[in-house]
């Protein structure tokens, strides 16, 4: 499915450092190291849009490149140790510009050739030298350090080198640049939430104090806009949908769903019937038409209504429109939760999904914990076609309509909390596990058996006294070490489990 909204491509500075000592005294040494310097640009340009300062080798070309990188608003500055540079070099450019940094100490080759080295061939291949000096002075500083160690990984040799430098396929150099495409698109999630608006939409279920926030702490510690909807705003946009809408809409059902008959085993779990089916794509039409106008990158939801009234009707028909928003790129969590639709949108940033979650049930004789919701569901990471089901009842909610019954496709997940610590402070949760097949209820919610590494008891226990929300994102792939660098950027504690 098409997404809504395109995220931007993170802005990465970087340069290369050098002492301006050397470049009189080995002669082609600098070409050299700025040469290394573009193979690392082109390398990012894959991924991210790329600002390279070129060579600092000075302590007034440092101050140059801080206001440079500055004047290119970066997300990320990534400082590579080309040979030794005196750090007095480096700390001006990160004394002026407080983008986060990564030094990145990458060799060119997996050993020097001893026998026919000097000095200046030394010297193009010595990049680890000058970074405990570095980490020294950004400690001092009070500049957080951060490096990635490995192999350069061109895929060719130059013609002035003595020794091997084709190290592509080295898992050194494998390891390395993955932990920087990690980096660059980590940054891309700060750079991206900073030019969110999220939609709140009616109010939190009432008494589930997990998920009540201050929406200023909120905004001031993830960079997000929140904009405050009403029902009404939704009302309006409803009466403006046209048939056409509708049809379209009918087409993405028919398309991406399978349309369930009476559930075998739950009596309010029905075969949606044609006005539920055409309500529910009248609202899907509306939320998308909210979505547009109010220029929104996620939203979360809930409202009652009175018995019978308007906005109960309305409410009926939330859960398809939402789950057709999730996979667009609009995540959407349901009850109020805008922690949860956070970790929803780091998880969609990411490329790796993130369905609204909580625990529906364990399974002892297969170790599994059930994950899943009532809705909205993720349905661009299904396992097979999501199926819709007519509920004679939301459960714990009014009114009735169409709910989704899926699971996430199998093989490796990942489970992301964001949740709110005494002293105010978000923080991370993540864990781990297996996505496995195994049966599900039939009742018109989603279920995915998650085996964790951990029994679900043990599991339990140590994710419990982490103090999550109790609603959750469930992504594909496993990616603790990618979340864990969106928290250090972000500045939050990150517990992996």
């Amino acid at each position: 499915m098409n997404p809504i909204k395109v995220p931007r491509q993170p802005r990465i500075g970087l340069y290369s450092i050098g002492l301006h000592a050397y470049w009189n005294q080995f002669e082609g040494l600098r070409e050299r190291l700025v040469a290394y310097g573009k193979f690392i640009e082109s390398k990012l340009a894959e991924y991210a849009e790329v600002y390279n300062f070129g060579l600092v080798d000075t302590e007034q070309r440092g101050r140059r490149a801080g206001e440079w990188f500055n004047e290119k608003n970066v997300d990320l500055i990534f400082c590579h140790a080309a040979t030794y540079a005196t750090s007095s070099v480096v700390l001006p450019v990160h004394q002026i510009c407080h983008s986060p940094v990564v030094v990145l100490n990458l060799q060119p080759t997996p050993q020097i050739n001893y026998s026919q080295a000097h000095t200046g061939e030394w010297l193009a291949h010595c990049g680890a030298c000058p970074v405990p000096e570095i980490s020294n002075a950004f400690e001092r500083a009070g500049i957080r350090f951060r490096g990635v160690n490995g192999l350069l990984g061109m895929r060719h040799t130059p013609s002035e080198s003595l020794s091997h430098e084709s190290t592509a396929d080295r898992p050194e150099a494998v390891r390395a640049w993955r932990k920087i495409e990690e980096w660059v698109r980590a940054a891309g999630v700060i750079a991206n939430l900073r030019s969110s608006r999220f939609g709140f939409l009616g109010n939190t279920y009432s008494g589930m104090l997990d998920l009540y926030s201050d929406f200023t702490m909120i905004q001031a510690q993830a960079g997000i806009h929140i904009e405050v909807i009403e029902m009404c705003d939704l009302a309006r946009l409803v009466q403006e949908v046209t048939a056409d809408e509708v049809q379209a809409k009918l087409r993405d059902v028919h398309e991406f769903f399978t349309i369930s008959g009476d559930s075998p085993s739950d009596p309010i779990a029905k075969r949606p019937t044609p006005e539920q089916l055409r309500w529910a794509c009248t609202v899907a039409a509306a939320q998308e038409k909210l979505v547009r106008q109010y220029d929104l990158h996620a939203l979360t939801y809930y409202y009652h209504g009175a018995p019978g009234g308007e906005y109960e009707k309305l409410q009926g028909g939330f859960i398809l429109g939402h789950s057709l928003l999730t996979a667009r790129g609009i995540p959407c969590a349901g009850e109020g939760d805008i922690k949860t639709a956070l970790a929803m949108k780091i998880c969609d940033l990411l490329g790796v999904g993130g369905s609204y979650s909580e625990i529906v049930v364990i399974d002892y004789e297969h170790e599994t914990i059930l994950l899943g919701h009532d809705g909205p569901f993720h349905i661009a990471i299904a396992e097979g076609k999501p199926i819709l089901r007519g509920m004679g009842l939301y459960h714990g909610k009014q009114g009735t309509g169409i709910s989704v019954e899926a699971k996430v496709k199998h093989g490796p997940v990942t489970t992301l909390n964001v949740t709110q610590v005494r002293s105010g402070h978000l923080k991370l949760i993540v864990s781990e596990g297996d996505s496995v097949p195994g049966p599900i209820m039939n009742i018109g919610n989603t279920q995915t058996p998650v085996r964790f590494r951990l029994h679900p008891d043990d599991y339990m226990e140590k994710w419990f006294r982490e103090a999550p929300t109790h609603h959750c994102a469930l992504s594909i792939g496993h990616n603790s070490g990618i979340l864990k660098k969106v928290g250090e950027l972000l500045g939050w504690e990150t517990v992996v489990l």
